[in-house]
């Protein structure tokens, strides 16, 4: 049992680096690889997967966010525009995902990234 939480506990500082990584590098998407680590290797439920995704992500975003700054690759423009739409979007995101049953949720989000790896190979 002690050999299980330890691997549970490199998984997650792996798997963590890894979403840190990915935020990082392409300016978000660390939730792509923070659910299935959640739900599959950790074995949380769909629902609590996304809810801690999201969690995690805000932290990274943070720095994320405060290194383009600091770089000034970024323009005020498109922030103020995206910036309603993102905090309204992630209002009805998390009240939806309250309602929906967990089999819809992966299906949802499983369609969403064959989307995204498909969209970004055409």
């Amino acid at each position: 049992m002690k050999a299980k939480k330890i691997l549970e506990k490199i998984l997650t500082i792996v798997g963590g680096g890894g979403v840190g990584f990915l935020n990082g590098f392409f300016g978000g998407g660390g939730g792509m690889l923070a659910v299935p680590l959640l739900n599959k290797g950790l074995k949380e439920e769909t629902k609590v997967s996304h809810a801690t995704a999201i969690l995690t992500i805000l932290p990274i975003s943070i720095v994320s966010m405060v290194v383009y700054l600091i770089k000034g690759h970024w323009e005020t423009q498109p922030v103020l525009i995206t910036s309603a739409g993102v905090v309204a979007g992630g209002i009805i995101g998390a009240l939806i995902l309250k309602k929906m049953p967990p089999k819809i949720t992966a299906l949802v989000f499983s369609l969403l990234m064959i989307g995204a790896g498909i969209r970004m190979i055409i």
